[in-house]
């Protein structure tokens, strides 16, 4: 999957593209409807503006260079940091709400939803965990409290769900579960704009793809 990076790269490439093939059209107007290519030659291709860092003025490069300098150096930031240590927590709660379901839910697409989604967020822990260690362990506290993180379940909800059965857990565990999604989702999309680290971009931009095809089933079934 491209990262965020890759991305912010091509669509800057595309504006260019879009603004150079402006002036090229202005050009042979001015010129009365002259040969198509005249007067021009072979272009290396589109610079784009590369932001610089704090403090640092942007520079202009083509997107090729834009792309390398951006990846020589993804140092893990705070966000990077502060991101994975809150998404652990955040699908260690979705993971206990999927062990609910196999007795508990009264549809079988419910009980192969949550499967689903702990077969999916238990690797995911392994490797953000892995990740911090990687990288020293936790540098700062996450600073967050489990109830105000983006879409954690209230404790009152959690019982609420664990005391549900049949088709009324099934209308529950759904609702919280995508508005657990959605808060997961709000969580990646800050760290896209925010942290530094390519892994980081790359473990965000799954969970964006994945928990957003679960966002969409689970209203299907909703």
């Amino acid at each position: 999957m491209l990262n965020r990076r890759t991305s912010a790269v091509s669509a800057i490439m595309t504006t260019a593209v879009l603004v150079l093939g402006g002036c090229d059209s202005d050009a042979g107007g001015g010129g009365g409807g002259g040969e198509s290519g005249a007067g021009h030659e072979a272009s290396p291709g589109p610079s784009v503006i590369a932001p610089g860092k704090p403090g640092e003025t942007a520079a202009t490069m083509s997107a090729k260079d834009a792309a390398r300098r951006r990846a020589e150096d993804d140092s893990p930031n705070s966000a990077d940091f502060t991101y994975t240590q809150m998404m652990i927590v955040h699908h260690g709660q979705a993971l206990k709400m999927t062990e609910l379901a196999p007795k508990r839910a009264d549809s079988s697409r419910v009980e192969r939803l949550a499967a689903r989604i702990a077969a999916a967020q238990r690797p995911e822990i392994g490797a953000m965990k892995g990740w911090l260690k990687k990288h020293g362990g936790p540098r700062e506290h996450a600073g967050h409290e489990h109830g105000t993180m983006p879409g954690m379940a209230s404790e009152a909800q959690l019982k609420q769900l664990r005391a549900a059965k049949g088709k009324a857990f099934d209308e529950l565990f759904l609702k919280l579960m995508i508005t657990h999604h959605s808060g997961a989702l709000t969580m990646a999309t800050d760290v896209l704009s925010e942290g530094n680290n390519i892994q980081v971009e790359e473990m965000a931009n799954d969970i964006v793809a994945q928990q957003s095809s679960e966002i969409g089933r689970m209203r299907e079934m909703d």
